[in-house]
């Protein structure tokens, strides 16, 4: 008997520790993938996957556009989106390194334009406040401005408006995911460094990782060749869009990059903030790495199997979770038509990349879960099925709540021979953040236009008594929204206000945020 004690402890050891589980084939990632382009609808995904500092796995999967039909391959180029959050925290670190700033540095130091809707909160704001999404303004607060694409909005003008946004929770005491703080994020890597954002990220991080395929904005990008076009549904077909990012937000998510150059990222990422060959060299230190990849802002959690995540906390630029006993380091990006992940397991020198040309974050998470799941240990779970249910499911119900709508509509429209008793409400309106929209008769039809953002664009259709229905021009926007004209005293048109119709319209479609009243 004793002569087989070793051999079960190693045996034992080994599982323990998950490097025995049957990690995924290529073969295997290869399977997975094509199901998950076809489950999710999405042309094309590109996968990598790092184990012990090295790439195991990077391959194109689908076409790069819908137009071209041309391949994906491991060097195809996508937006990664709010992953670029990541590089913006890293070169803050980098300067924290250099002794030229620190982490709760009050952001009024370096920007005295700052101003938020409370004094206290603006006094008090530190540049870690402006990473870790607890400023006390609601999701996506004033994304309107970068969101969607094609807007006039400038850095100084979004840095000026977030005082006219108001909070809806304490400072300090919820998490709401934002982009707009990120920007001045940059803005102060611009003020202390004396190169512009995009300069930093390319010259300081990309050129020294050798992310030669890389740029920290599309229109940076030397050769778009490889690069994918942004697809999203319009009417229920899947066409190419205009999926562009705002170039003043690209401290938030303008950086574009392939699943190759990414790992170079990660590697250094998994490493310490170091890279390259012995003797290494170091990009941050790791007190300041360390520093990012701690629980900065809790987030709700709901604990269920398979991975029994018990808490989940926001770093500065990562999503940290515990999953399966292991430490979590992630963080998703999107953008009109493009979404993406980056998930790191660091006590497994594991790191996974997963880009998508749709705008279907299931897709993503499909991927990614799978590889996972096969190193460390969790078995069972078909995740292509499981979020493809759920996906479905999310569309019935939106498309319930928006058929309603409509059926409203027509209704309205038979009732009233096609015609719209909007006289009254025609003019101009003002958002103090947002800027002037226009309520004008185009073409015999009740219309409304942004005058800062184009693409907000389209007819008002009338629902319910002072209620219309904005119905964009570009409907792979998936964003109508209802306007409610509001009166004064004197039955007199005095405002608006807004808000999304489906529960799937994206987040940055901040239309709650906006209070109109009539010039």
């Amino acid at each position: 008997m004793r002569k087989y004690i070793i051999p079960f402890l190693s045996a034992f050891l080994l599982l323990a520790n998950g490097i025995a589980h049957a990690q995924l084939s290529a073969t295997q990632i290869d399977s997975l993938v094509e199901r998950t382009l076809k489950a999710f609808n999405v042309p094309g995904i590109a996968v990598a996957v790092v184990k012990d500092g090295k790439i195991v796995h990077a391959k194109g999967y689908g076409v790069r556009s819908l137009r071209t039909m041309q391949k994906v391959d491991e060097h195809t180029l996508f937006g990664v989106a709010s992953n670029s959050k990541a590089f913006t925290t890293a070169a803050l670190g980098m300067l924290i390194d250099e002794g030229k700033l620190k982490w709760d540095d009050k952001v009024t130091d370096y920007i005295p334009a700052f101003k938020l809707y409370n004094p206290y909160v603006t006094d008090e704001f530190t540049i870690r406040d402006l990473l870790t999404h607890r400023s006390g303004l609601g999701l996506g607060a004033g994304d309107l401005m970068m969101f969607p694409a094609g807007s006039d909005f400038t850095r100084e003008d979004i840095i000026h408006n977030l005082r006219y946004l108001k909070p809806v929770s304490s400072f300090r005491t919820k998490y709401d995911y934002d982009n707009n703080l990120y920007i001045v994020a940059g803005e102060i890597i611009a003020k202390v460094s004396g190169m512009s954002w995009e300069d930093f990220i390319e010259k300081r991080m990309m050129q020294p990782l050798e992310m030669k395929e890389s740029a920290a904005s599309f229109s940076r990008i030397k050769n778009k060749t490889n690069a994918i076009d942004a697809h999203a549904p319009a009417d229920g077909k899947l066409e190419v869009i205009d999926g562009v990012f705002s170039e003043t937000a690209n401290a938030a998510g303008g950086i574009w990059s392939s699943v190759t150059d990414m790992s170079k990222w990660i590697i250094m990422q998994m490493n310490d903030g170091r890279y390259g060959d012995a003797p290494y060299k170091q990009l941050f230190s790791k007190k300041v790495h360390d520093e990012m990849w701690s629980p900065q802002t809790i987030q709700p959690v709901r604990t269920s199997p398979p991975y029994n995540t018990h808490f989940a906390t926001y770093g500065l630029g990562w999503g940290l979770a515990d999953v399966k006993g292991y430490k979590q380091v992630s963080h998703t990006g999107g953008l009109a038509g493009i979404v993406t992940q980056v998930l790191l397991l660091p006590e497994l020198q594991l790191g996974i990349i997963v880009f998508t040309n749709q705008q279907q974050g299931a897709a993503f998470t499909a991927v990614s879960n799978t590889i996972k799941d096969s190193y460390i240990g969790v078995t069972g779970m078909d995740w292509v099925k499981v979020l493809s249910e759920r996906v479905a499911a999310n569309e019935a119900n939106a498309k319930k709540i928006t058929d309603d709508v409509w059926k409203n509509i027509a209704e309205q429209q038979k009732k009233n021979d096609g015609k719209a008793d909007i006289q009254a409400f025609l003019g101009t309106y003002n958002d103090q953040w947002f800027g002037d929209v226009s309520i004008t008769m185009k073409d015999g039809k009740p219309w409304f236009q942004s005058k800062r953002s184009p693409k907000l664009s389209g007819e008002l259709l009338p629902y319910k008594g002072n209620t219309f229905i904005a119905k964009w021009t570009d409907r792979s926007m998936d964003a109508d929204a209802f306007v409610m004209f509001s009166v004064d005293n004197d039955g007199k048109p005095s405002g608006m206000k807004m808000k999304a119709i489906s529960p799937l319209t994206d987040f940055s479609f901040d239309f709650q945020d906006l209070d109109f009243r009539k010039k």
